[in-house]
């Protein structure tokens, strides 16, 4: 069959069913904390988010990875419930209990019946406000993020995501490191810098409980006051140079600046690899953009969709890959724009070749009505399907905090989407799609692919041998990069 006959064959997508997003309500407490209440009927399972607007794009270059470990170290247990009586504590209320750190915030969610919520939110404030960081557990987390390391070295895919950061990004830039820290970083933290990391959190200013459940007969901001109302107001809210801001996004954007301004391709050598991975791309797009909804229709049609341009051309039409992707990390700051696959060495110019037409067809052509179509309703009718527990909203909504947006933000969403336009679509990738300062980065057998890549002209090749963890260096051979995300 051609490839017409094969899309003509595939079930068409039907309506999307109507769906709103659940209002919520906001409250200001006296110490500035935010409680965002969101009433789900039905769903008597309570998801409680305490949210700090500090990530790990925060954190001074010399403390990478130290807001991740914190998170991972908080629940090893709390002045009252030491080492594992804090999650027996919350197995006896039927909950569950996490803290995690992403980029842009610092979080601690629980997960109840709805009856139980008042001693769930205790709990929940016992694990945030007085955590102990047991030395032996930070060590065991610290060993642990050291071994991942390791691990990430000998693995291509992992290798070359932290390759591509660091080829975009200028180094002061928090995002050309990685978000967990490298080894010169994370061998060095102890117990004082992440109690020194959690005394910064604790900033009820910066700070959000996201509530979402069957709500029925529970006064939110009420239980919100008598638990956390003594929630520690000395903190600076960040450990970064936006220490004691008082607006959420006043001097909160994270640098992000390019260290790109012509193509450029890196190739990480690893001989004898049968595949190369490969990463195409530049520095993206804030979360906090204009023309948002047309960028994700513009994303979803160059690689976002099974049947997206990329997916067509370089899997079903070339059979260069298993997959390829493309999209937009959107963060408080730029996150990067990129396109993600891994094909057979023997095909690695070809695909890059193929993977770039389609980036310049993005720019150059309309898309066509089918694709527009396509596109649309599959946003559209995804939407809901996002939303389909308590945490899924609460963590919406938690967004939409941490990025500053609007309270109707996820309710006008579906209608902003359908209203993007074939042009909306061009205008955005000429907006925000750049081929002509693209890094393409790649982790492959430099003897199989490295001549074809330079007679290419992609852009300026620089080979780097990258060392294996256990390899031991010989006199005179060139050093890997070891700089961390």
């Amino acid at each position: 069959m051609t490839l017409e006959e094969i899309l003509a064959a595939r079930p068409s997508p039907g309506q999307p069913r109507a769906y709103n997003f659940p209002p919520f309500e906001r409250t200001v407490m006296p110490s500035g904390l935010q409680v965002l209440a969101v009433h789900v009927p039905g769903r008597p399972l309570v998801s409680a988010n305490l949210i700090f607007l500090s990530g790990a794009a925060d954190e001074p270059a010399d403390l990478a990875g130290a807001t991740v470990l914190t998170a991972r170290a908080m629940t090893e247990g709390t002045d009252r419930y030491p080492g594992l009586e804090l999650i027996e504590a919350a197995e006896r209320l039927g909950s569950t209990l996490h803290a995690d750190a992403s980029w842009d915030a610092f979080a601690a969610s629980v997960e109840v019946a709805a009856s139980r919520l008042r001693a769930a939110l205790e709990l929940l404030d016992e694990l945030v406000e007085r955590p102990t960081f047991p030395a032996e557990e930070v060590a065991r987390l610290r060993d642990e993020r050291l071994n991942d390391l390791l691990q990430m070295r000998a693995e291509p895919r992992r290798r070359v995501e932290q390759a591509f950061s660091q080829a975009i990004y200028t180094p002061e830039s928090p995002y050309s490191r990685l978000a967990g820290g490298d080894e010169s970083t994370v061998e060095r933290l102890t117990r004082d810098e992440l109690t020194a990391v959690h005394r910064a959190l604790l900033s009820p200013e910066r700070a959000a409980l996201v509530v979402g459940g069957d709500l029925t007969g529970l006064d939110v901001p009420r239980l919100a006051e008598e638990v956390l109302g003594s929630l520690a107001r000395d903190g600076s809210g960040a450990l970064g140079t936006s220490a004691g801001s008082k607006s959420p996004l006043a001097g909160r954007i994270p640098v992000a600046d390019a260290a790109v301004d012509r193509p450029i391709v890196r190739l990480y050598d690893r001989p004898g690899s049968v595949q190369s991975e490969v990463r195409i791309g530049h520095v993206g797009l804030r979360r906090h953009v204009p023309d948002f909804h047309a960028v994700q229709v513009m994303a979803a049609i160059l690689g976002g969709l099974f049947n997206s341009r990329l997916q067509l051309n370089l899997r079903e039409e070339k059979g260069y890959t298993y997959g390829v992707g493309a999209g937009f990390d959107m963060r408080r700051g730029a996150g990067p724009f990129g396109v993600r696959t891994a094909v057979q060495t023997a095909v690695t110019v070809p695909a890059i070749s193929e993977a770039l037409k389609e980036l310049n067809r993005m720019r150059d052509t309309l898309v066509t009505d089918a694709e527009l179509a396509v596109a649309r309703d599959y946003l559209v009718g995804v939407f809901p399907l996002r939303f389909e527990t308590p945490g899924a909203v609460v963590g919406a909504i938690g967004g939409l905090f941490v990025n500053g947006l609007p309270d109707d933000e996820l309710a006008r969403y579906r209608g902003q989407v359908e209203a993007v336009t074939a042009q909306d679509v061009r205008k955005a990738a000429q907006d925000h799609i750049h081929p002509d300062r693209l890094a393409i980065v790649l982790v492959g057998d430099a003897d199989v692919v490295g001549k074809d890549l330079e007679a290419a002209g992609f852009g300026e090749l620089e080979v780097i041998h990258d060392e294996l963890p256990g390899e031991v260096d010989e006199p005179g051979a060139p050093q890997g990069d070891e700089e961390g995300e």
